[in-house]
């Protein structure tokens, strides 16, 4: 039996009806048919459905969707701007960083939560918080660097309104 639940979707309360059981992705693709959070492993070992559930990253596919009760969540979709990319979507393609284009939904949402939260990060910091991410075309350098080039200032200011202590 399907239970209803209320929280904040990329900045719009939206109530969903869900099955107890159900996981967080499984209601954002199947129920309310986003499709940026991907479904890589959905055992949260490869970071595909990466989110940021109260402005922390996670990996949807672990949270219970009755969890999310009162919260907010956003997607790729709500950091995307309806004109061009997100600071991190661009630096990611002028980079080269994606290939087959899996992972990246999942990488940017990593990425993002992690420069709001240490927005001046050294190489090895960045390849560490990338970590959780699994890229089956091997790109991690590329998506370090890009994440590099954004902290550095060379694709604009991240996401306004976004609190800076993650």
């Amino acid at each position: 039996m399907k239970q209803m639940v209320s929280f904040v979707l990329n900045g719009i309360p939206v109530e969903v009806a869900v099955k107890p059981e159900a996981t967080l992705l499984e209601m954002l693709r199947d129920e309310i048919g986003l499709t940026s959070p991907k479904c890589g492993c959905n055992h949260g070992d490869c970071g595909a459905c990466t989110v940021h559930l109260d402005n922390q990253a996670v990996k949807s596919c672990l949270v219970l969707a009755m969890t999310v009760q009162g919260r907010e969540v956003v997607t790729l979709d709500g950091i995307t701007p309806s004109q061009g990319l997100h600071p991190i979507q661009q630096a990611f393609y002028e980079k080269g960083a994606p290939q087959c284009g899996y992972c990246t939904p999942g990488m940017v949402m990593a990425a993002d939560a992690f420069l709001h939260r240490n927005p001046h990060p050294t190489l090895e910091e960045i390849k560490e918080a990338l970590s959780g991410n699994l890229c089956r075309c091997g790109s991690y350098e590329k998506y370090a660097q890009a994440v590099l080039a954004v902290a550095n200032g060379e694709y604009g200011p991240l996401s306004e309104g976004r609190e800076q202590d993650v």
